[in-house]
């Protein structure tokens, strides 16, 4: 499903802005961090790299793709770090796990007691004011003889603060088709909400969701990286 995805780009996007504005410490710990692509990246620019996730197997592929690093079986919403870090990433929407606003305030007070002074949290996240529920982004993949077809759009039901991912795969194989549908809970909220919830901790920095030019965030985007500066 992550075929597409250049890991690489995001990670030097986030090293840069770290460089930038944060203290420009080498202690990385990346959340969500699933199978470790982001946290391999980071090892190699130099980063002293751990990475946690509630999901064991993922975690297992990471630490045979990342055997430098410390990998931890936690939640995001409630973890504490292994030890003060420098650097705090959370890529691809995962964010939006904090399925609940209360949930999501709970990891932003985790991230800013695990960070050193000076040091950064970033993320990207989508307004939910700005999600269009027919908007779908699709990708293939070729794998063991296999043709692939991955899905996922945003789906809100215009109040509250629930909102969904859709997914979808189709397999293609000379003797059959098959085809799977996923929808995964998430916290739904506003920018100048979820600015509000960071601003007691952090200094707030918004951006285009662009990984090649740091540009600051226009008034109409729905999608934006987030870089929190701990005060």
């Amino acid at each position: 499903m992550c075929a597409d995805i250049n890991y690489q780009v995001q990670s030097d996007y986030l090293h840069r802005l770290h460089q930038l504005f944060g203290n420009k410490g080498t202690k990385h710990l990346d959340l969500a961090c699933g199978t470790g692509p982001h946290v391999r990246h980071f090892i190699d620019m130099g980063y002293q790299s751990c990475g946690l996730d509630i999901n064991q197997p993922m975690l297992d592929i990471a630490e045979l793709r990342c055997p430098e690093a410390d990998f931890v079986l936690q939640d995001m919403c409630h973890f504490v770090a292994p030890q003060p870090v420098d650097l705090i990433t959370c890529f691809l929407y995962s964010i939006h796990y904090s399925d609940g606003i209360e949930r999501l305030r709970s990891c932003i007070a985790s991230a800013h007691a695990a960070l050193n002074k000076g040091g950064l949290f970033c993320f990207n996240a989508v307004d939910k004011t700005m999600i269009s529920n027919s908007s779908v982004v699709s990708h293939t993949a070729y794998s063991d003889n296999s043709h692939f077809v991955f899905s996922s759009g945003w789906n809100y039901c215009g109040t509250g603060d629930k909102q969904s991912l859709r997914l979808s795969i189709e397999k293609n194989t000379v003797e059959k088709r098959q085809f799977w549908q996923d929808e995964h809970p998430m916290v739904a909220i506003r920018f100048n909400e979820l600015e509000s919830l960071l601003s007691p901790f952090f200094e707030v920095y918004t951006f285009e969701h662009d990984y090649e030019k740091i540009i600051p965030l226009s008034a109409n985007a729905g999608n934006a990286i987030f870089a929190c500066v701990k005060i």
